[in-house]
């Protein structure tokens, strides 16, 4: 068994363990997370230093949401403190009965939903029950289950809203609220908890 040969299959092994660890999760018609995030908005939030970065707490922050898309980030001005943004959804939005309806993407850390025909729920739906979150994680262990989200897992999180700045100037501010869209309605958190309720 020559070299070559060994190394082939080993990354044929590695590919189909990434294939099956990065699969999406299916799930039968239902609401598999039927409540609201939970927010507790704070007076005024004690600043804290990440890297280079100035995090001013907004809220306490928890959900439990399923994976709607996920997206990697490694280049743009927030992935040095931001490596991935989460589109989430609750309520009528981790039904798959509706979001098999609709053709759902990220890009530019926007979250875009589309669809074709008559609207499979009224857009006000849509948009409080989904959103696109900027995330930063606490530690190493949750960087990692992190960016090993897999589309249509339920994730429960726990954390703050932050205003971010960084040293050289450049900021985000987070949404407070579910009921916006468009720029500036992403949340920013700072992740400390993060667990699979299943799957």
């Amino acid at each position: 068994m020559g070299w070559p040969f060994v190394v082939l299959l080993a990354l044929a092994v590695w590919g189909a363990y990434n294939g099956y660890t990065t699969r999406e999760i299916k799930h039968p018609p239902g609401v598999i997370a039927p409540d609201a995030p939970v927010q507790r908005n704070f007076e005024n939030g004690k600043a804290f230093q990440v890297k280079d970065f100035t995090l001013t707490p907004r809220a306490k922050f928890s959900l439990t949401a399923r994976v709607l898309a996920r997206e990697r980030y490694r280049v743009d001005a927030a992935a040095d403190i931001i490596p991935i943004d989460i589109a989430f959804g609750w309520g009528p939005m981790s039904d798959t009965t509706l979001i098999d309806q609709l053709k759902i993407s990220q890009s530019g850390r926007f979250y875009f939903w589309r669809y074709s025909g008559s609207p499979p729920a009224a857009h006000e739906v849509i948009i409080q029950s989904s959103a696109n979150m900027h995330l930063i994680p606490a530690d190493s262990t949750t960087r990692e289950r992190l960016l090993d989200a897999r589309v249509g897992e339920v994730l429960e999180l726990e954390g703050e809203l932050v205003d971010v700045k960084r040293s050289n100037g450049w900021n985000m501010n987070t949404s407070l609220t579910r009921e916006d869209s468009g720029g500036g309605a992403c949340e920013v958190i700072y992740v400390r908890h993060v667990i699979a309720r299943g799957s």
